[in-house]
């Protein structure tokens, strides 16, 4: 149980909120930049307007025409669980408006590559598509968009990925990334665009008629909601104001059982209660099984869970993405005790001294679990990591995870112009990307990646600290307020479920489970005794004779046989 730093966040000491908010949700609040009341407004209609989308009107103007004249759209989906949702609200929503002619690919990441490459257009050619639409992908498809429309094919991308230096010669480009687009939040996920892409279009068929000429129903877009909020969560994209305004309507959608039977077979499989869902069940339980389909076989599994009506059907399906998910995990776990014992024993011959950053290779690793993996080597040891895996002969393909205050697409972009030869394709996000690199290169690629990544960040911001929200008083060990917390998102990126930090007594611990650690505690003035739980985490370390602890925790609820009391979720300890 290793010490490590824990941080208070700044609260601003004007806090101008209403008195009806907890004291304690007040200083939450106001440490994320929540102002007034008016940043606390979620109603549908406090939405950025689509108009701000640059673009926006020419992708409508495209769409109209292959709706009027009843041509065939093609959605080219990424394989995760952004793409996935984008593409199944895509292919409802045009649908809801009236094509009678959407179809999809998703490429498969081990034959076609990511993104619409020329070989996944090669599959579309199959369909003979009039408009291919991309979702979730795209900006960076030079060679693929030139292809498709060699064939007489035009190409809508949407997009939410950083454009590199040369943008596709695509008909219409949709992505709040592009450095003239005006829509003031940049965190839209590729569901959001589509989302936004779909508003502007029915605003448009309202004004000429569309719907009544055509004896359609009006399509309520915010039924579709649920799509958007699980895309969103997935893809851990800032939760700025404008997606939790999208993600709390879906949450609600899902909650009074209005959502897709897709979802919620899912959230039967994992064993979710949907009148406690969270946004993190859709992130820990949801998400993962989607992706399942697209790290193990092919995401298409993944979307027609999401496309079908049929209950059944569903169910069927959540079934198969549990398994592959169950597969993954094991993939995944395997993986990871590799990893960590190469890491381990390269700590040994450096005096446990860790590098600014850390790549990490092996030829026997399966490329679909890397990002997973890459993830997890970074939260234990605050270091940017890339986790590379074999792709084809000669060719290695990286995912690479960022810490806080390191724009990892930036070190990319260093690394290409001062080494052009280095990095074959890359792209991603702030913290997030992924890369292609020649397998002779990786050890070259390593010394440069560190060295850059030294350049960027110090090695103050290295230290592995805990980020809370303060001391809760005894009087705060409440119900209310435990509820108050739970009902006060949506949480997520950048806007993190409350933490709290404490000092307590152990009066009682013992293992559940295989690794889990129950413990009773009491406050540090004696006056209040709490149940805690520590997830995969056990005593065997724990010094002999210490029963004081300093904690990081989450404020939460168990509800036993009916009766809710509140519980401890311990994210860390150590002795005090």
């Amino acid at each position: 149980m290793q010490n490590k730093k824990i941080v208070h966040r700044e609260v601003p000491d004007n806090i101008n909120l209403p008195d009806l908010i907890h004291p304690v949700l007040k200083r939450v609040y106001a440490s994320r930049n929540i102002k007034s009341s008016k940043d606390l407004d979620y109603s549908l209609s406090s939405l950025i307007p689509f108009e701000e989308l640059s673009g926006i009107g020419d992708a409508v103007i495209l769409l109209q025409e292959m709706l009027e004249q009843k041509k065939r759209i093609l959605i080219v989906a990424d394989f995760d669980a952004d793409g996935a949702t984008s593409c199944a609200l895509a292919i409802r929503g045009l649908t809801a408006m009236g094509a009678e002619d959407v179809i999809y690919v998703v490429p498969n990441r081990f034959e076609h590559g990511y993104g619409l490459s020329p070989e996944i257009v090669n599959v579309a050619l199959d369909y003979d598509p009039d408009l291919i639409v991309t979702v979730d992908n795209g900006i960076s498809s030079i060679c693929g968009v030139e292809y498709a429309r060699k064939n007489g094919v035009k190409v809508l991308i949407t997009d939410h990925h950083l454009p590199g230096k040369e943008l596709p010669k695509a008909d219409v480009i949709i992505n709040p990334q592009l450095a003239d687009d005006r829509f003031p939040s940049k965190n839209l996920a590729g569901v959001g665009v589509i989302f936004y892409i779909l508003l502007a279009l029915r605003a448009k068929l309202k004004e000429e008629y569309w719907f009544e000429n055509n004896n359609i129903d009006y399509p309520n877009l915010a039924n579709f909601l649920d799509l958007v909020a699980l895309g969103t969560i997935a893809d851990l994209v800032p939760l700025d104001k404008n997606n939790r305004t999208m993600v709390a309507h879906g949450l609600k959608l899902i909650k009074k059982n209005k959502s897709k039977p897709g979802i919620y077979a899912l959230l039967n499989q994992a064993g979710r209660q949907l009148s406690k869902l969270t946004t993190s069940d859709l992130s820990f339980a949801v998400a993962p099984r989607l992706n399942a389909a697209g790290r193990l076989t092919d995401m298409s599994l993944g979307i027609e869970c999401l496309l079908t009506d049929d209950e059944g059907n569903a169910i069927e399906i959540a079934e198969k993405l549990n398994r592959l998910n169950t597969e993954r995990r094991q993939i995944q776990d395997d993986m990871q005790e590799e990893a960590l014992a190469e890491l381990e024993k390269y700590l040994q011959n450096t005096s446990g001294e860790i590098p600014h950053s850390i790549c990490i290779y092996n030829k026997d690793w399966h490329q679909g679990v890397v990002g997973i993996l890459a993830s997890k080597i970074k939260e234990k040891f605050n270091r940017p990591a890339i986790v590379f895996a074999k792709e084809n002969e000669g060719v290695l393909k990286g995912s690479a995870r960022s810490i806080t205050g390191l724009h990892i697409k930036d070190v990319f972009d260093e690394i290409a112009k001062l080494h052009p030869e280095l990095i074959l394709t890359f792209g991603g996000h702030a913290m997030a990307a992924g890369l292609t690199i020649e397998e002779s290169q990786y050890g070259n690629f390593s010394n440069i990646f560190n060295e850059v990544v030294n350049q960027y960040i110090s090695s103050d911001r290295l230290e592995d600290e805990y980020l809370t929200d303060g001391e809760l008083s005894d009087d705060d060990f409440t119900l209310p307020l435990a509820l108050a917390i739970q009902n006060a998102g949506p949480w997520g990126q950048s806007f993190p479920e409350p933490t709290f930090a404490g000092q307590f007594k152990i009066l009682d611990k013992r293992i559940v489970g295989k690794n889990h650690l129950k413990l009773k505690l009491q406050s540090r003035n004696n006056r209040t005794t709490l149940n805690a739980i520590a997830f995969n985490m056990t005593d065997a370390n724990w010094p002999s004779g210490t029963d004081q602890i300093l904690s990081t925790y989450r404020l939460g609820i168990n509800d036993f046989q009916g009766n809710s009391q509140v519980q401890l979720f311990i994210e860390h300890l150590e002795p005090s």
